[in-house]
């Protein structure tokens, strides 16, 4: 089996998965899922106010308020946010990262609703602890929200070639494979992650917080970013452009640390991470000024 061969099934299990078609359907699919789960949580939290069904595991803050069933949607629309950012992996870095901003914001969005449904009024002027927390969440989702469209009108305005040159073109096949492999962990890591999740709601756990399948996965990004960036080494050794990507990883493995981190501190580091992409931007431009399409 030549190596043109090799490339051809890469290129061909790409579109199949992550193709334009492809991720109509997975669009939809999630769309309807998102739908069907929020009746279905909202039914559940009746369920379990009028006493019919009862769930006193760490999982009963899942059900403490109506509110409590936007998480539900949330989180299946972030699984397909997730896709998109695999299927983005061959396109640019700036593409990648601009992703997992939008990953960053919905995980923030995710957790001030869930904080709302948790919050306690306080008397007077007064300002509780949990009011508190819930504005830090606020400046962080408003920062990372700049970020994800800021990244995302840079990535309209950016023109894609026609036609590729062979290394570049090679070098995005290599992408391709690396995406494919990233969408085979992201199977295997959510399945594992819900499982383990199930298994913690029978022995009493099930609390919900977005390290649950979210901190293993974006280990993985990040191993893969570091991959790409030493491949595209291979390509281009301009040291703007190394400089600039070497800054997108940093800015991956700080949501990460930020994932597995709690309270204010977790908001902190989203909030650096945004900024950070914010300024590699104002720094470098949409791209570096002499890098080849494909390898900014």
């Amino acid at each position: 089996m030549g190596i043109s061969h090799l490339r051809g099934l890469n290129s061909k299990a790409f579109d199949f998965t992550m193709g334009d078609s492809a991720e109509g359907f997975f669009r939809r699919v999630a769309i309807v899922l998102a739908v069907v789960g929020f009746f279905a949580h909202l039914a559940l939290w009746a369920l379990h106010s009028a006493g019919i069904v009862s769930i006193g595991s760490d999982a009963a803050e899942l059900v403490n308020s109506p509110l409590s069933a936007l998480y539900t949607p949330f989180s299946i629309l972030l699984v397909y946010e997730v896709y998109q950012l695999i299927r983005t992996v061959p396109d640019s870095f700036s593409s990648s990262v601009g992703k997992q901003y939008e990953v960053a914001t919905l995980l923030v969005v995710r957790d001030i609703l869930k904080q709302l449904s948790e919050i306690r009024s306080s008397e007077g002027w007064e300002i509780s602890s949990d009011l508190a927390f819930l504005l830090v969440e606020c400046g962080a989702f408003l920062a990372l929200f700049y970020t994800s469209l800021t990244f995302h009108r840079v990535g309209a305005l950016s023109a894609k070639p026609n036609e590729l040159p062979l290394d570049i073109a090679v070098f995005v096949n290599t992408k391709k494979a690396i995406a494919n492999v990233m969408l085979v962990v992201f199977l295997v890591v959510a399945a594992y992650s819900f499982w383990t999740w199930i298994s913690s709601v029978m022995d009493g756990g099930g609390a919900v917080s977005s390290s649950i399948f979210f901190l293993d996965f974006f280990t993985f990004l990040i191993l893969a970013d570091i991959l790409i960036l030493l491949i595209s080494y291979w390509f281009y050794t301009d040291f703007g452009n190394l400089a600039r990507n070497t800054g997108f990883v940093l800015s991956t493995v700080i949501i990460r640390v930020a994932i597995s981190s709690e309270g204010v501190s977790a908001m902190i580091l989203f909030t650096l991470s945004g900024l950070l992409g914010i300024a590699i931007l104002r720094l470098f431009g949409p791209r570096s000024a002499h890098s080849p399409p494909g390898l900014e």
